[in-house]
């Protein structure tokens, strides 16, 4: 049952991360009153028992999953484990709840690293589980893989209405700037920050890529996500479902570009004019990531703002707080 009635009680798991928040801000913006979430402190989404007690006691009218344990390359490598046992148990908890509990819409939040390794270009929907995965964060995206495939089930079972939204890569506000655990876009643009003025004769110190630099991605702005979740809640289930593969659908901009060329388009922003240097020790990861938005595209809905304009905002919302990580 699609959104419509502005006093609908909405809870948003995960509503202080990049992604969570975004969505708050533009359900509130669109007029929805009765926003609502827990932060982990409050409620750790692993716990079963928790998890069906919050929900008994709320009653949601509709859920949107952005709860998760993420990170880049280095932590998926670290922590597997952690990856792939907190991301199960949230979502199945959470799912489970959902249903159970007759919740009308919910909208799960997966990732593009669901598709194999070496998926067509760029990736349909219906490319999942027809390849291998990229090694490096296979963790993450068996569990995500695992969170959409129970929305279906549920959807085949119970008839229950669920969604799973796969966006591509994610970056803005909120974003993890963590060198140890951030992914790539936020990385660099802490790197080419700090590097500023920072060499020993006060002229800007070079910036290090991992890998080639050749490696492609596409970058979806995360206030343009949460425009699509908006959208998505409030599109009629006969039209999501007839557009949607398998109850799935792509989110992104429909076009990528490399490493070396995003890290030039973080230099111009970041007023940087050091050297960029490569490490070919370190992974690149999967050689092309970009998704096909055509049945977004065909509901209609298409994102908004610009790499640059979006790279813009994040970089004014990280001053404003760069000091909340170097303290970290």
């Amino acid at each position: 049952m699609h959104l419509s009635d502005p006093s609908a009680s909405i809870y948003i798991a995960g509503h202080r991360g990049m992604v969570g928040s975004a969505i708050w801000s533009a359900l509130e913006s669109a007029g929805y009153e009765n926003i609502f979430g827990r932060t982990s402190s409050e409620l750790d989404l692993r716990n079963q028992a928790d998890t069906h007690a919050f929900f008994e006691a709320q009653q949601p009218d509709y859920v949107v999953v952005a709860a998760a344990r993420v990170g880049g390359i280095l932590a998926n490598d670290q922590y597997p484990a952690d990856f792939l046992y907190d991301n199960l148990a949230i979502e199945a908890n959470v799912l489970r709840a959902a249903q159970q509990h007759g919740v009308k819409r919910l909208v799960f939040l997966g990732s593009t690293c669901i598709y194999p390794k070496h998926a067509p270009q760029p990736m349909p929907e219906d490319s999942l589980l027809t390849g291998p995965l990229e090694p490096t964060n296979q963790w993450y995206a068996v569990a995500k893989i695992a969170g959409h495939k129970l929305c279906q089930a549920f959807h085949r079972q119970h008839g229950s209405d669920m969604v799973t939204l796969m966006p591509t890569n994610l970056y803005g506000p909120n974003d993890n700037f963590d060198l140890e655990t951030s992914h790539v876009l936020p990385a660099l643009l802490r790197k080419f920050h700090e590097a500023k003025g920072a060499a020993p004769d006060g002229s800007d110190a070079s910036v290090t890529l991992w890998g080639s630099g050749t490696p492609k991605r596409e970058f979806l702005y995360s206030h343009d996500l949460a425009d699509a979740v908006r959208f998505v809640l409030e599109t009629r289930e006969d039209d999501l479902r007839e557009a949607a593969y398998e109850g799935m659908l792509n989110v992104g901009v429909g076009k990528d570009l490399s490493i070396n060329e995003l890290a030039a388009t973080i230099q111009d922003v970041v007023g940087h004019d050091g050297p960029i240097e490569h490490d070919p020790s370190k992974p690149d990861g999967t050689p092309r990531k970009l998704v096909d938005t055509t049945r977004m595209d065909e509901l209609g809905w298409s994102a908004k703002t610009s790499l640059h304009d979006g790279i813009q905002k994040t970089y004014d919302w990280y001053r404003e707080h760069e000091d909340e990580w170097v303290a970290a």
